[in-house]
């Protein structure tokens, strides 16, 4: 079995892949105090439950935007996994060029979804992701990530509503019934729902008009991807499992050179 590992600034997600079977996934908040034996046991315990023990994983791959934790995860992964996992990054072969200025600058998370988006759904296309930032990537047709947009994600912009406010309370990010809302709670959670739909809508708009593309598919992923995608009509594809596979697709690519 393969563990892939995605580093999120809010979440650490898991998935344990047989084959191309993706056979078990979880997540944890993401702690920069924990240390590697932290993680180990946590992640020893959350494996035992599915009856899944160290010695069943062959491999180990790595996407981070916490350049911090890296060490400690890979740490953990040989401590407590017996396996020194793959680090997403230069070095790593994607398959995947990157028409940008800077492409240092890029987010593994963003070079993981581009892969796994060209894999399963072709090219072009726009990659969305609503994680604790929202990222627009554009693929050329030529499977060139040549830039794209990052806004801010839904559940940070509610905290900084809610901390640079005095009255108004966190709220469970849903979609009410109407956009006009009849108390705080709605009118809070219409802003963010239907203001980020319009703010999905219009900047797919902008980059469809950019690329001459009037029907260019767009792919999303991420933890608020299905709420957005109910509101509007340009997103084609709700895929919440595209980091996990773009990652096992990585593994297999580099294992595969390694032979």
């Amino acid at each position: 079995m393969i563990l892939c590992i995605d580093i999120g600034n809010t979440n650490i997600k898991y998935g344990l892949f047989e084959g191309d079977e993706l056979k078990v996934s979880f997540r944890v908040a993401t702690d920069l105090n924990r240390t590697s034996d932290q993680y180990g046991t946590a992640i020893i315990d959350m494996l035992a439950v599915q009856h899944i023990y160290a010695a069943d994983i062959g491999g180990a791959i790595i996407s981070s935007v916490v350049p911090s934790l890296n060490y400690t995860v890979s740490h953990m992964c040989s401590g407590y996994l017996g396996v020194e996992p793959l680090l997403v990054g230069a070095g790593l072969k994607t398959g995947h060029d990157l028409r940008v200025d800077n492409a240092r600058e890029v987010g593994a998370d963003r070079i993981v979804n581009n892969v796994a988006a060209i894999r399963k759904y072709g090219a072009p296309a726009i990659v969305i992701d609503f994680g604790t930032a929202t990222t627009f990537n554009v693929i050329n047709e030529k499977c060139e990530f040549i830039g794209g947009v990052i806004a801010p994600g839904i559940r940070g912009s509610m905290d900084s509503l809610v901390s640079g406010t005095a009255k108004l309370p966190r709220v469970e990010i849903e979609t009410p019934k109407s956009v006009i809302g009849k108390n705080t709670v709605t009118n809070m959670q219409a802003g963010l729902v239907f203001g980020f739909a319009g703010l999905v809508d219009y900047i797919v708009k902008k980059i469809r008009r950019e690329m001459k593309r009037p029907d260019m598919p767009v792919i999303a992923t991420g933890g608020f991807s299905e709420i957005i995608a109910k509101e509007i009509s340009c997103i084609g594809v709700v895929d919440k499992l595209l980091t996990l596979q773009g990652l096992k697709y990585l593994y297999d690519l580099n294992a595969e050179g390694k032979k």
